[in-house]
């Protein structure tokens, strides 16, 4: 039995090699050692997407928004079904920014320090998918953030917020994005930020020491848990 599910598995490599439907080749594999944790997540992920075979019977017919849903962790397995094969010389191991830009694909990315935009775009995150918001959520807590601020002051950011929420909603609804992910530092305003946007929006929040030391691999990181 063992040999035989060997023969198959070669057989499949082999053929899927030979797809004229895809530029990617596959090739033997080579001895590695199984990433379990990774291992892990993929069956997590198509648990969850195992739920959708359920909730649409008996036609199995998905409206837009659940074919998005369901598409897009899908496509979270596949990319780290890829990783897990490229371990194994299956398939060419593909660069941090190319890994980033697929586990990226629907995540709305909010953070309150315009530089970090610039440098995670770099990192292999659209542009688009990534939003700086300057004022805090709620009007209250800019008096949190600065208790003296006069009354007169509160009106104008009020509509600032109000444009904020408005290009988060937008974005998530052009866009197709399923999950807020707010990155920020350690200070009273970004605290706020990130309080805020996990009440509103059940948004994950990841706080770090400081920004600009954060590297393509850490980024990766995040966005793999998210």
């Amino acid at each position: 039995m063992e040999k035989l599910r060997l023969h198959q598995a070669q057989l499949l490599i082999k053929e899927a090699g030979k797809s004229k439907t895809t530029g990617e080749k596959f090739k033997a594999p080579k001895e590695g050692n199984i990433d379990v944790k990774l291992f892990g997540e993929i069956l997590d992920e198509l648990i969850e997407a195992e739920e959708f075979i359920y909730s649409s019977r008996p036609s199995h017919k998905l409206n837009e928004n659940d074919a998005n849903l369901f598409c897009g962790k899908i496509l979270k397995v596949r990319t780290k079904i890829d990783s897990m094969l490229a371990n194994f010389g299956v398939i060419e191991k593909e660069s941090v920014e190319e890994e980033i830009k697929k586990l990226s694909d629907g995540l709305l990315i909010l953070t309150s320090k315009g530089n970090f935009r610039k440098m995670i775009s770099k990192f292999g995150v659209d542009a688009q998918q990534i939003l700086v918001a300057g004022v805090p959520l709620e009007v209250e807590d800019m008096k949190i953030i600065n208790p003296k601020i006069p009354e007169a002051a509160l009106g104008a950011i009020s509509k600032k917020i109000e444009h904020v929420k408005n290009d988060i909603s937008r974005k998530m609804s052009s866009l197709s994005l399923e999950k807020i992910l707010v990155i920020i530092e350690s200070d009273k305003a970004s605290e706020l930020l990130g309080k805020r946007a996990e009440e509103i929006y059940n948004a994950n929040v990841v706080t770090l020491d400081n920004l600009k030391d954060l590297t393509p691999e850490e980024f990766k990181d995040i966005i793999t848990k998210v």
